[in-house]
């Protein structure tokens, strides 16, 4: 009986440690980003529903629309949503490029210097967004970029 309040006191403390992890730490929606090489999108928030998507782009932007414990559901660049497990995920801004060529400028302006061309379908990652600009960093090839030429946390 010595051992029972300890007991119950750690089974206390590591439920509401739990339930901590389990919410996000802002409200919805929310940017987020692929933190594996492949991730699986489900059509519910369990392991028990079948897969509707395999993504294999770590850093692809996605917005977390709902929570559910551990399962969010979120929606990619084309609007496709579903549910992914948290530890699918990461808060590292990202953006995917959706304009057909989009200019990385070496400084956030229009007359500024190209540096590198983004065709469609590239993902970098972001450090900072303001006056319609984002810088861009798409494997250590850094520039400017028009927030209007990305999708994703901007």
């Amino acid at each position: 009986m010595k051992g029972f309040p300890l007991a119950a006191a750690m089974i206390g403390a590591l439920s509401v440690a739990g339930a901590g992890n389990a919410a996000p730490n802002k409200p919805v929606p929310y940017w987020a980003s692929l933190s594996q090489d492949e991730a699986r999108m489900r059509v519910g928030p369990s392991l028990d529903y079948p897969s509707n998507w395999v993504y294999r782009r770590r850093d692809l932007p996605v917005k977390v629309v709902q929570v559910l414990g551990l399962w969010r559901k979120v929606e990619d660049s084309s609007g496709t949503q579903g549910w992914m497990h948290v530890r699918l995920l990461s808060d590292t801004p990202t953006a995917i490029v959706t304009a057909p060529i989009a200019p990385m400028r070496q400084s956030p302006r229009d007359g500024a210097s190209v540096l590198y061309r983004a065709e469609k379908g590239v993902v970098g990652r972001l450090s900072s967004c303001s006056d319609g600009w984002c810088a861009f960093d798409v494997h250590g090839q850094k520039g400017f970029i028009r927030a209007g030429d990305i999708w994703g946390a901007t």
